[in-house]
């Protein structure tokens, strides 16, 4: 029960559940402290993001160095360039199922805005943010590529202990306060009417993204399959046991040792594994960079924010690289997404508060995806340095 009660998908759960009999049936009077905590704890993660994007991207580009050579640049090439294809092929089909799928909810949630009635916090503390998003990652990519090629430097022992500090706010502050988080944000959902319409949206969502995801593991394999000349589909049952015990985790670095393993049963050299999957892990997020494009859309097609593909196309580009090396915490990517979220999309309060929900109810199978499409790049890479 313990080990039940520390997972962070049944905690959003029961927050998701009790925001919504919050909402109800408590009167407006407590429903305004969750409105209260809210506000003080999006100005707390607006202060935060800039900094969560500098200390996943500096130590992670710092670490790649320039020893490892062609093998490096290969791998990172195939990686990025699954996780972009991800992005643009969700965008692409998503773009013509989503507005048909939701456009019902679409009119039923602007008829409830416009007499919606909103919660407002008792009292709001204003945090400037030292750096902004872009500015974060543009210094980020700098220092990172800088410390690269500096051996010995006493800045890359200053950036890991950052990187430390960093992924200690989100493990324990960050993460583990969410769930309050959209406790407040189903609650004044609940309160103003739209909270239905939102359930219902999230269920549509969900199944068409889970479907998605099988299509792309079908498809890296299958490439994978044509590479080494060997039946894909036995190819991707060996790596069933890593897709299975990433579902438990919910991380991409707990799940390399069974990754590992089942990437060697495919015949992948053990030099090459050792080398792709615990790179892979962190630079390789087809899965949740799907989700992550799939759920954006869907939130602005019905909060009515226009998009375009010009936009999501520099959203995507951004989105791979701003995810790098997210912590082995269930919802780190998560996090890592806000700022881009933010600054590119224009994501509000509430938005970001439904993208953390919908992302972490799928969160088990996004790292599935990403850990088991790990497996089909390594054999792809061991075959092209053959």
């Amino acid at each position: 029960m313990k080990r039940l009660f520390s997972n962070l998908l049944f905690k959003v759960f029961l927050s998701i559940v009790f925001g919504i009999v919050f909402g109800l049936y408590l009167p407006e009077s407590i429903n305004r402290i969750f409105a209260t905590f809210n506000a003080f704890f999006s100005q707390f993660l607006n202060f935060a993001i800039p900094l969560i994007i500098m200390g996943l991207i500096m130590p992670a580009i710092s670490d790649l160095g320039k020893g490892a050579g062609k093998l490096l640049l290969l791998t990172t090439a195939i990686a990025y360039g699954s996780t972009l294809f991800s992005g643009f092929s969700t965008y692409l089909i998503t773009s013509g199922i989503f507005p048909s799928l939701l456009e019902s909810y679409v009119d039923k949630t602007a008829q409830i805005a416009e007499t919606a009635k909103e919660l407002s916090p008792y009292f709001s503390i204003t945090i400037p943010v030292v750096l902004d998003v872009m500015t974060a990652l543009v210094l980020a990519f700098v220092i990172g590529l800088g410390l690269a090629y500096q051996e010995k430097s006493t800045l890359k022992l200053v950036v890991k202990d950052f990187q430390i500090i960093i992924m200690q706010l989100i493990e324990k502050v960050i993460v583990p306060l969410l769930p309050l988080f959209i406790l407040g944000i189903f609650a004044n959902m609940s309160f103003s009417g739209k909270v239905y319409s939102i359930l219902s949206v999230f269920v549509n969502i969900i199944g068409v993204i889970f479907a998605l995801h099988i299509i792309l593991l079908l498809l890296q394999y299958t490439v994978a399959g044509i590479f080494t000349k060997r039946n894909p589909l036995r190819l991707l049952a060996t790596m069933m046991p890593a897709y299975f015990t990433a579902l438990g985790t919910q991380s991409s670095a707990a799940t390399i040792p069974v990754t590992l393993q089942q990437t060697l049963k495919n015949g992948v050299s053990e030099k090459i594994a050792g080398f792709v999957i615990p790179l892979c892990a962190t630079i390789h997020l087809s899965g949740s960079v799907m989700k992550i494009t799939a759920c954006a859309m869907a939130l602005m097609i019905l909060e009515g924010v226009p998009f375009n593909f010009t936009l999501f196309a520099g959203f995507i580009f951004m989105l791979g690289i701003a995810m790098v090396a997210a912590p082995g915490v269930p919802g780190g990517a998560i996090m890592a997404a806000i700022g881009v979220l933010q600054s590119m999309l224009g994501f509000n309060e509430e938005m970001i508060g439904l993208m953390i929900a919908l992302y972490i109810a799928m969160d088990s199978f996004g790292t599935a995806c990403n850990v088991t499409g790990d497996g089909a790049i390594a054999l792809v890479v061991n075959k092209i340095t053959k």
